[in-house]
């Protein structure tokens, strides 16, 4: 569907807390369920005030059962935006909870109208014109532990921006980092970078992402991120296959 098709995708950039408004206020409709998911995934239109937007509704009922990670896969989707967001790195669409929902609780992201077309392997090989998002991508990766990055899981906004989705398999208290983005491997960290996350650890975890964690993830993701912020260099992958997501875009 091309942008022009909905006034739902035609539309501004919604700034962030507009965006939050409508995700926990808006009245919802079901529009039908996305292709290719491994979890029941589903996009609803939204309305709030006059504002209206698209958003992916990823509900609890819907999640398969994982033998590594618990259920309530979709209060990660929800903890990587407020953890990006805390870091002041604008790369993960608006993301909260509601318990109102067409399939009841679940996740609610903002839907980016984006290039179908395009992902981190053909935006990174084209130039370098988006490598800061990626630098950013990659670091919060680190952070939040994330076990599925997959190429197309960074997406170009009609907005010119990138974006990243998809991370209810992130937060697990053992390593268990698996990404596309190796580009950076042994390359300092940028200095803003670097200050972000010793504000972040200056200022602790968020309240509202240690209501969605367990101790053990918390502890994780403090000790994960005091490692990048001494290192002050992205690390190195390894030949480890399970180093790499599968499939990989």
């Amino acid at each position: 569907m091309s942008g022009n098709e909905s006034p739902f995708l035609d539309r501004e950039p919604i700034a962030t807390e507009r965006a939050l408004a409508l995700l926990c206020e808006g009245e919802l409709e079901l529009v039908g369920r996305m292709p290719y998911s491994s979890n029941a995934t589903f996009l609803v239109n939204l309305c709030h005030e006059g504002l209206r937007a698209q958003a992916i509704y990823k509900p609890l009922k819907g999640e398969r059962p994982l033998w590594d990670f618990p259920d309530g896969l979709y209060r990660r989707e929800v903890a990587a935006f407020l953890v990006a967001d805390d870091l002041g790195w604008d790369v993960v669409p608006p993301t909260v909870a509601r318990d109102d929902a067409p399939f009841e609780t679940g996740a609610l992201q903002l839907f980016v109208p984006h290039h179908h077309e395009e992902h981190y392997f053909t935006l990174h090989e084209a130039s370098d014109r988006y490598d800061e998002s990626f630098r950013q991508i990659c670091a919060l990766d680190l952070v939040i532990n994330n076990t599925d990055r997959k190429s197309g899981h960074c997406l170009l906004g009609t907005d010119s921006r990138i974006w990243a989705i998809d991370h209810g398999l992130a937060f697990h208290h053992q390593f268990k980092l698996r990404t596309v983005i190796w580009d950076f491997a042994g390359e300092p960290l940028p200095e803003q970078l670097q200050d972000d996350l010793r504000a972040f650890l200056d200022r602790g975890i968020p309240e509202p992402v240690a209501a969605l964690l367990d101790p053990l993830e918390q502890d994780a993701m403090l000790t994960r991120t005091k490692a990048l912020a001494l290192n002050r260099a992205f690390p190195h992958g390894d030949s480890n296959r399970h180093r790499w997501p599968w499939p990989l875009v």
